[in-house]
């Protein structure tokens, strides 16, 4: 049985109460992870062995759930991306790791992350061309669930690193609105901003993940009725307000250009209802105000080490650090007002539309490794702390996946992954398999 494109409803379902079905899956996943990642380089660490015993009963048995290497695990090595915390071992797990045990499910490893999830690249490569960054900072994560070793991933982002590294990957990320999925015990880069998320090849998947960690609820996954019910299709009139960032002209992708219109026509033609937003220069300023948190909140976060061990920091985050020190106390809490106002109206800035359509990033994954991509696209919604979602959307000429974006208002995650799963269903993207 191929179980690499099942999806994770599926593997949950067949795993309850049937130990050998579970086991079954951890080895798929293990054989699957052992071809592959001599060239992926997606985790960190594996086990060598998997338990089940004693789990059966639960909603997330056998299930192998890959965990960025930024949430602290009692039992694997834990090393934020960063040679400073080579072989560290955490007193404890982070919530969202007891939370996956709680349940039944099995770390089956740590994925690859960058350094403290900011700029300094990890080894992983895009699944569908080695060339090719995966995008960051949960790289590996991303490419875990993109090559089907996996059916569900933890991922983080500060500014766009799960909905980028989603759409270079072609599977889908959904970023929570902010603290929606506890953060205690994953690494801070800036903490004003950091949110803990989920990558799967649907969004049924991630919604899944939303019952089960989100909204608490495993009752929805006993069974496909309850499910359905849970879940249910929507089929109501939609809205869709599409947002085109200042840069878009200049920074954009012709094929990404392209995908984008094509995506809107072939939505407008299923029956939604598509409207022009102008944000005007409010999109630049949240960027900045963005940008601003992220640099003083990560020197809190890691000047202590970059202090302790500055020959074992990248020239990215020495940057970013110096660019915190010296950054006015003013303009930092200033950027936490603009913050505070655009979550507060962050319903209002939907204009009555049933949520927001944007682009993921400039284009597809950029050749080489030393960049992981540009986040801006996803820089105003991680301000706002929006729930957000990329669904794939086209393959560009170079069979590299594309990506289109979903943003809906804080709070309302329920809402957006139902206007998402309505979206994919119309997109119809055409889904790959990764070839060991």
């Amino acid at each position: 049985m191929n179980r690499s494109d099942q999806s994770l409803l599926t593997t949950l379902l067949a795993n309850r109460h049937d130990e050998a079905a579970a086991r079954a899956t951890l080895l798929d996943a293990q054989a699957r992870a052992d071809a592959l990642e001599p060239w992926l380089r997606a985790f960190m660490h594996r086990p060598d062995t998997y338990a089940v015993r004693g789990a059966v009963a639960r909603a997330l048995v056998g299930v192998p759930i890959g965990v960025k290497d930024l949430a602290d695990t009692a039992d694997m090595p834990t090393g934020y991306g960063s040679p400073a915390y080579n072989g560290h071992r955490p007193g404890r797990d982070a919530r969202i790791v007891s939370m996956i045990r709680a349940l039944g499910g099995t770390v089956f490893g740590k994925t690859a992350t960058t350094e403290f999830a900011w700029r300094g690249p990890a080894a992983t490569v895009n699944p569908w061309n080695r060339a090719h960054t995966p995008g960051g900072s949960s790289s590996g994560s991303a490419a875990a669930v993109a090559a089907g070793i996996v059916p569900l991933a933890i991922g983080t982002q500060t500014v766009g690193s799960i909905i980028r590294p989603a759409a270079y990957c072609g599977i889908v990320g959904y970023k929570p609105s902010y603290r929606a999925v506890p953060s205690e015990g994953v690494h801070p880069l800036a903490a004003s901003l950091d949110h803990v998320g989920f990558f799967g090849r649907s969004v049924e998947d991630v919604a899944v993940a939303h019952a089960l960690f989100v909204e608490g609820a495993p009752q929805a996954v006993e069974n496909e009725a309850a499910w359905r019910d849970h879940f249910p299709r929507d089929t109501s009139a939609l809205t869709l307000g599409v947002v085109r960032t200042p840069f878009w002209d200049e920074l954009i992708a012709p094929h990404q250009h392209a995908n984008f219109d094509a995506s809107l026509r072939t939505l407008s033609k299923g029956g939604a209802r598509i409207v022009e937003l102008d944000y005007g220069a409010d999109l630049p300023q949240m960027r900045e105000a963005t940008l601003t948190i992220l640099a003083v909140e990560a020197y809190r976060a890691v000047g202590d080490v970059a202090a302790r061990a500055p020959a074992l920091m990248s020239e990215h985050m020495r940057v970013l650090l110096s660019e915190g020190q010296a950054m006015p106390l003013e303009r930092y809490q200033q950027a936490l007002l603009l913050q505070a106002h655009v979550r507060s109206q962050s319903a209002a800035l939907l204009q009555g539309c049933d949520a927001l359509v944007t682009l993921p990033a400039s284009g597809e994954a950029p050749h080489g490794h030393a960049d992981t991509g540009d986040a801006r696209f996803c820089a105003p919604w991680s301000l706002m702390g929006a729930p957000a979602v990329n669904v794939p959307s086209g393959w560009s000429d170079a069979n590299l996946p594309l990506g289109f974006q979903i943003v809906g208002a804080f709070g309302d995650d329920a809402k957006l992954l139902r206007v998402a799963a309505r979206i994919e269903s119309m997109l119809k993207f055409e889904r790959r398999a990764v070839t060991i």
